[in-house]
């Protein structure tokens, strides 16, 4: 019989071969969580129909979405902390709770502002668990199976953004919109009540004693004030790199770049602000000394790097394949899932490699891979065979997904336990801002790059003293340099991609290496890394 072992944060024991129904129930919430991020983009059609949104108000509509993925940024600091203070069983559920009351208000929302609303209500239930279930996780497993449990729980999160749209569509083809939202509430009380069955809470907030030294230990505390500085910077980033700040006027959008510009100011101005507070605070929010260690900053970087990367083909794939391929936008999204389907497969290969081989030489092949995957769809011709499209983006994918595991366990043993919640909340921010920041460099320099490659290009019109064989012929010489031109750009952002991958190799090189740095006993692993004081008389 195995015997049992004590996790890092001092739960109730564990055998040493983990508890796989709390892994299965973790990943359960955060697979859900992912699903409804991204089931709405195919029911925007209805829903606008069914709330009498016009045309003319896409970009409003659109909020359904962004609103989610600001809920989703903004929660997870936060609550990552309310977990490391509180214990993580009922701030797990409590978010279940949130994510449950979102859910059933959007199902019966009757107007466009009371579902994104609803729909932000709802995200901050939906980020809040993604960290708490890594911290969960990497404590309740040894260490030399850490980055494995963390692999397949961040395969759950991308498989549920994969299967979003899909799973968005099939409900609501049957059942109507509103029933992708209703399904939350009973998933949500079962996967509840079976997290708090499952899910230890050791860390409370210890009231006010003595340390070993007879100097007074406070009772920990929140930091609502640095919350509410770090989710005003990451509210004002979201809208202002999304392109959201705009004005309206009659009902028809009209851009305006400086409402975005004060946006982005306002953002500056709140993380600066945010940063004073912290350094001056004695329980903050974010442990700025975090950042002094090197491993930790090093997966942040690379993490911000993967969002990046991640987003050129989340929006680049599909567009050429709608602009070069012609294909419809189904067509477009089956091309996309050659890559993402990949992601969580190589998450959980990822874990298992990085288990095996250290987290530094998994996250440094993983890049490798994921450089050489857009370094060859950056080579495609305007029309590539169907193979070599199927066979590189499999390889972006799968390097894509073989990083995640070593980049948040590299992050949960730099901290130690009572930052794990928190760490693995900073780590999953950067990545939803590269990705913002990814998008919005597409955006702006896609734009620039294609009207530059075809100025002087004029779209050709048919004239009385022209033939039709010679207006043809000028159609074609157009359509031959408009190819051209959106080759070129999409080209361009693939090996951009492909260099940010390259590049993230080098803090790569900075996670912990050799199994054995991740693998110290937890007495030792947590008084190191947490920084705490030892008694007197230990050694």
């Amino acid at each position: 019989m195995v015997p049992p072992t004590r996790p890092e944060d001092g739960s109730r024991p564990h055998r040493a071969k983990g508890d796989r129904r709390l892994l299965l129930g973790l990943a359960a919430v955060v697979f859900l969580a992912a699903l409804d991020q991204t089931m709405v983009v195919t029911v925007l059609p209805p829903i606008m129909r069914d709330l009498h949104i016009p045309l003319t108000r896409l970009d409003d509509a659109s909020w359904i979405v962004t609103g989610y993925l600001l809920g989703y940024t903004v929660a997870m600091p936060l609550f990552g902390r309310l977990a490391d203070v509180y214990g993580r069983r009922p701030v797990f559920v409590a978010s279940i709770g949130i994510f449950v009351a979102g859910s059933l208000l959007c199902a019966f929302a009757g107007s466009l502002t009371n579902l994104v609303g609803y729909r932000i209500l709802q995200a901050v239930g939906g980020g809040a668990v993604v960290p708490i279930a890594l911290a969960a996780a990497a404590a309740s497993y040894p260490s030399f199976r850490r980055a494995f449990v963390l692999g397949v729980i961040g395969a759950s999160a991308e498989a549920g953004g994969v299967l979003g749209p899909l799973y968005g569509a099939t409900l609501a083809e049957v059942w109507g919109w509103r029933v992708i939202f209703l399904i939350n509430i009973p998933l949500g009380f079962i996967l509840a009540a079976w997290s708090w069955r499952l899910l230890s809470s050791p860390l409370h907030s210890p009231p006010a004693h003595a340390d070993a030294e007879g100097q007074i230990v406070e009772r920990r505390r929140v930091d609502y004030i640095g919350a509410f500085l770090l989710a005003a910077s990451l509210t004002g980033l979201v809208i202002g790199l999304s392109g959201s700040g705009t004005a309206m006027e009659g009902g028809i959008q009209n851009p305006s770049d400086t409402v975005n510009v004060l946006w982005l100011a306002g953002a500056a101005v709140a993380f600066i602000l945010f940063l004073l507070y912290e350094v001056r605070y004695p329980e903050p929010l974010v442990k700025l000394s975090l950042f002094k260690r090197i491993p930790f900053s090093a997966a942040n970087l690379a993490h911000l790097a993967v969002g990046g990367a991640l987003i050129v083909g989340m929006v680049e794939i599909p567009m050429w394949s709608y602009s070069l391929l012609h294909t419809s936008e189904i067509g477009g999204g089956l091309l996309l899932m050659r890559l993402t389907a990949l992601i969580p497969v190589g998450a959980i290969c990822g874990g298992w490699l990085a288990d095996r081989m250290g987290y530094r030489v998994t996250a440094t092949l993983g890049f490798s891979v994921t450089a050489a995957g857009y370094w060859l769809v950056s080579s495609w011709s305007v029309a590539p065979g169907g193979l070599a499209m199927t066979r590189d983006l499999m390889i972006t994918g799968m390097g894509l997904g073989l990083v995640i595991a070593p980049i948040f366990a590299t992050v949960v043993s730099s901290v130690g336990v009572r930052w794990m919640a928190t760490g693995a909340a900073l780590v999953t921010v950067m990545r939803i801002v590269g990705m913002m920041v990814g998008l919005s460099s597409l955006s702006s320099r896609g734009i620039r790059r294609f009207y530059s490659l075809m100025s002087g290009t004029n779209l050709p019109l048919h004239t009385q003293d022209m033939s039709d064989a010679q207006y043809q012929s000028l159609v074609d010489s157009y359509q031959s340099t408009l190819d051209a031109s959106l080759h070129t750009v999409f080209s361009e952002f693939f090996l951009a991609a492909a260099l940010m991958a390259a590049l993230a190799i080098i803090p790569s090189l900075f996670f912990f290496g050799k199994k054995k740095e991740t693998s110290m006993r937890p007495s030792a692993h947590t008084a190191s890394i947490a920084g705490e004081r030892k008694p007197k008389g230990t050694k």
